[in-house]
């Protein structure tokens, strides 16, 4: 648990709840970076009991945003009357649906970043999101890993302009590859976060889910304290810690349940829907 916060009382019940996607609501396809877009009946019985109850249901993750919405569509969020807020890309991009509006984006520039991945991961595949298209890719990524049309675009015009987040992607390499080389390069003047496998997400400096909840939490007068917040990946550990209540899914890494106040069980398990229950 973060030494700065206190156990929430059993009578607490949060205003907020966060909710982390990929390992979190939608179940893995084992073996694969896939999950089955699909809800099990206990997590989307838990979510609508939350919002029903009067909790704002914020989903955030590293998905773009076009990908974030059919997930919003499937979990019937009605915002008590008003668009829901989604934070999307790992906390760059903050948006308000249905329809999507884009309400605050983070950008960077990538190239010195990108340059120094591609000397030490040559073969690597690089993404940028299209935004309401898809990606902009310089190869071809496995089957499934990246929703919406793939548009092959050379490196030098992927990143030519600032982005709000960069996908990194070798097949052939580890998760411990890419933490030796986050280590190893410094990526001065962004942040990155590496995924269940070798899955490198640059982005700009500061900015985490922590970073996007935070501004939906001014906008609607909600205190940290109140968020529950829920995930699995190395990209949650910043919400984790942030939210008065942060959860790890019971197959979350070392890391993820050291930064989280609990653990629940895994997404197989529907971990989500027992912990939002206990509030709800």
């Amino acid at each position: 648990m973060s030494a700065a916060k206190r156990p929430v009382p059993d009578t607490w019940q949060p205003k907020l709840v966060a909710l982390d996607i990929d390992g979190t609501l939608l179940r893995w396809v084992d073996g694969t970076g896939i999950v089955h877009e699909e809800l099990s009946p206990a997590v989307f019985e838990a979510v609508r009991r939350a919002e029903d109850a009067g909790a704002h249901i914020v989903l955030a993750s590293g998905r773009s945003v076009d990908a974030m919405t059919p997930v919003a569509d499937l979990l019937e969020l009605h915002g008590h009357g008003e668009r829901v807020w989604i934070v999307a890309s790992n906390g760059a991009v903050i948006t308000r649906y249905p329809p999507v509006e884009v309400v605050h984006e983070e950008t960077f520039d990538a190239r010195a970043a990108v340059a120094a991945v591609l000397t030490e991961f040559p073969n690597a595949l690089v993404a940028v999101e299209e935004r309401g298209v898809g990606y902009r890719v310089n190869k071809e990524f496995p089957y499934g890993e990246l929703n919406g049309e793939l548009i092959e675009t050379a490196i030098e015009e992927l990143v030519a302009e600032p982005v709000s987040r960069v996908i990194i992607r070798d097949p052939t390499a580890t998760v411990d590859d890419f933490l030796e080389l986050g280590s190893k390069l410094g990526l001065h003047g962004i942040d990155y976060v590496v995924g269940w496998t070798a899955w490198l997400d640059l982005a700009p400096i500061g900015v985490s889910k922590a970073f996007g909840l935070d501004h939906v939490c001014r906008e609607l007068g909600v205190d940290a304290g109140d968020v529950l917040a829920i995930g699995d990946g190395r990209n949650d550990l910043e919400m984790l810690e942030w939210a008065g209540r942060g959860v790890a899914m019971g197959q979350a890494v070392d890391v993820v349940h050291a930064a989280a106040d609990h653990t629940t069980g895994s997404v197989d398990e529907d971990g989500a829907a027992q912990e939002i229950n206990r509030w709800f």
